[in-house]
């Protein structure tokens, strides 16, 4: 059987899956090829993972998590989901800052591409990396750590730098979140009020299909201090929706993470799905890209004006705020950024049809595609858009300089 990324849309080209169940595994079976790529849970959606030789599965190895709460770190292998670390922290009476909409995939693959959560004040998972231990070309393991000069180029490395043994977090003591939906929420609000929008709560979420006068959804997850919790009534026109929703209209909310101002522990309010259900809606597509926020309404506003061409290919789209960051390869090194996320129907030689139209009207704000998900990229130019790229690509060339970690998207995009 082939062996496909979670969404069935990329089927893995290298003809052999390893799948080492130690460290010392790991080391002996990176030491023993010519080439290899790691692969995690598979939610990729291009051929950022994939590899000429062998890919090296993350999965297998031992789930072994150690918390240390004197340094208020949590250290995993790589291949650990974030909904299984969720679960030991909060029994443990710790959390990581934020989650991505999705609990099921992987630290070290959501690290390595930049992947985040939401929010004004949250920066992207990467950002609460303290350590990193990296299988080298040789096998031997390669320490990072926050305060090291290649540190901040070492986190979001797309895998070009090794196999990211184990990874270590910052952690924080737990805490409780509850979780509402408003309906109908007028365009003319989000381009006047986006800012007071996206502050109303720790998280925010804006569903659209980008047609209409309206904004189908906003998700809000809030905090719960010491002195409880208060629903909103009312959101910039918006009102609270009468019952559970799914981001996509008409589909079975049970999927869906609790709504209704309800609150819980955080890491069953902060991702969109339940990390015991199906992820997601399952045949879909994906692309993102990530603008400045001083940009933000310029973008969106280009974004509607191609709601002909992109609304018929989507499910839907969701716009979410990322902190700055100083990670070299971060889709929001250097200013916050606002996200701006398309769920495509599984139509792929159609989305790759349109992307280089919505590309090119997003390239005046100095759009960073996601690196694990669908961009066309015409020009080639990603260098530009990135002040440390090629103090990048030397540490690429320094770690890795018989080229045992690259593969075609590495070659492509990095190291052009």
């Amino acid at each position: 059987m082939s062996l496909t990324n979670w969404a069935g849309n990329y089927t893995y080209r290298a003809p052999r899956v390893l799948a080492p169940t130690t460290v010392e595994g790991l080391q002996e079976v990176v030491a023993g090829e010519d080439r290899v790529r790691a692969l995690g849970t598979r939610h990729c959606f291009n051929d950022l993972a994939d590899g000429p030789a062998a890919l090296v599965s993350l999965e297998g190895l031992e789930p072994e998590i150690t918390l240390d709460e004197d340094a208020r770190t949590v250290t995993v292998p790589g291949g650990t989901r974030y909904g299984t670390l969720a679960r030991f922290l909060h029994d443990a009476g710790w959390a990581v800052h934020n989650l991505a909409s999705l609990p099921h995939i992987s630290v070290a693959g959501a690290v390595a591409t930049a992947t985040h959560g939401s929010g004004d004040r949250s920066r992207n998972l990467a950002t609460a990396v303290a350590a990193l231990d990296l299988v080298r070309p040789d096998g031997s393991l390669r320490h990072v750590a926050r305060g090291d000069d290649d540190f901040a180029g070492s986190v979001v490395a797309l895998g070009a730098l090794g196999v990211a043994a184990r990874v270590t977090l910052d952690v924080e003591p737990t805490f409780l979140v509850a979780q509402e939906v408003h309906v109908d929420l007028p365009w003319e609000a989000v381009l006047s009020d986006l800012d007071a929008i996206t502050s109303s709560a720790d998280s925010v979420s804006l569903f659209t299909d980008w047609t209409g006068d309206a904004v189908q959804q906003v998700w809000r997850k809030t905090r719960v201090g010491a002195d409880g919790f208060e629903r909103r009534t009312e959101l910039f026109g918006a009102t609270p929706a009468d019952g559970p929703r799914h981001p996509l209209p008409g589909i079975d909310p049970v999927n869906c993470t609790q709504q209704l101002g309800v609150p819980g522990p955080w890491h069953e309010r902060l991702p969109h799905f339940r990390l015991e259900f199906t992820p997601s809606n399952g045949d879909e597509l994906q692309s993102e890209y990530l603008v400045p926020r001083a940009h933000a309404v310029d973008a969106l506003q280009a974004v509607r004006g191609l709601a002909d061409v992109v609304s018929p290919l989507l499910q839907v789209s969701e716009v979410r705020t990322i902190a700055a960051d100083d990670l070299w390869l971060s889709t929001a090194y250097g200013d916050d950024r606002v996200g701006l996320h398309f769920t495509w129907k599984p139509l792929q030689p159609q989305v790759e049809a349109v992307l280089p139209t919505l590309e090119a009207a997003l390239k005046p704000f100095d759009a960073r595609p996601h690196w694990g998900k669908l961009f066309a990229d015409p020009g080639r130019d990603l260098a530009r858009l990135y002040p440390r790229w090629d103090d990048f690509a030397a540490l690429v060339a320094q770690t890795d300089p018989d080229g045992k970690f690259r593969n075609d998207f590495v070659a492509r995009h990095v190291l052009r």
